[in-house]
C-alpha cells in the first residue's frame, strides 16, 4: 500500500513538471466565486480574541482577521462585537514605540469599536506601567486576562482558538 502511494505521488509530481515544461503554468490569478451563507443571517457575532504570543506576525494575523471580519460582516448586514484580551507576552503588542502598521491597525479597530482588554496580572508580573502602552485607558485594565477570556466564553462569546 505504501509503495502504491509513493508511486502515485511520483506520477503526480512528474505530470506537474511536464505541464510546466510544456508551458501549462498555473494561472497567477484565481477565479473566485460570490460567497454565500447557508444559515440564518449573521446578526450580532461576539468574538473574544486572546493574544498571548510575543510574535509580531501573530499579532498582525489576528488584527487582520478582526479587520476582515468587520468588513465582511457589514457586507452581510451583521455586527461584530470583539474583545482582544492581551496577557502574557502578547501585551508587548501595545508597547511604545509600535510598528507603524500595527499601530494603524490597532487605532482602526478601536475606532470600529473593538475593545482591547489589558491583563493587570501581566502588568504587575512584567513590571509595566499601563501609561506606556499605546492608547490604553485605566478602564481597559481587567484583573486577569485568562479569566476575562473564560468569563466572556461562559457568557456566550466565541473564543478564537488560534494563538
Amino acid at each position: 500500500m505504501l509503495q502504491s502511494t509513493k508511486t502515485r505521488l511520483c506520477v503526480a509530481a512528474s505530470a506537474a513538471v511536464c505541464a510546466l515544461a510544456l508551458g501549462f503554468a498555473p494561472s497567477a490569478r484565481a477565479d473566485y466565486v460570490k460567497p454565500t451563507i447557508h444559515h440564518a443571517p449573521f446578526g450580532t457575532v461576539r468574538m473574544v480574541v486572546p493574544i498571548t504570543s510575543p510574535d509580531p506576525g501573530v499579532w498582525a494575523f489576528k488584527l487582520n482577521n478582526i479587520a476582515n471580519s468587520e468588513n465582511g460582516i457589514k457586507a452581510w448586514k451583521g455586527k461584530l462585537e470583539a474583545h482582544i484580551v492581551l496577557y502574557g507576552p502578547g501585551l508587548k503588542l501595545l508597547e511604545e514605540p509600535m510598528d507603524p502598521e500595527l499601530q494603524t491597525k490597532v487605532d482602526q479597530l478601536r475606532r470600529e469599536g473593538v475593545r482591547f482588554d489589558i491583563c493587570n496580572n501581566t502588568l504587575k508580573g512584567m513590571n509595566l506601567d499601563w501609561h506606556t502602552l499605546h492608547g490604553v485607558r485605566e478602564s481597559d485594565i481587567v484583573p486577569a486576562g485568562f479569566l476575562e477570556v473564560a468569563w466572556l466564553a461562559d457568557h456566550g462569546w466565541a473564543v478564537d482558538p488560534m494563538n
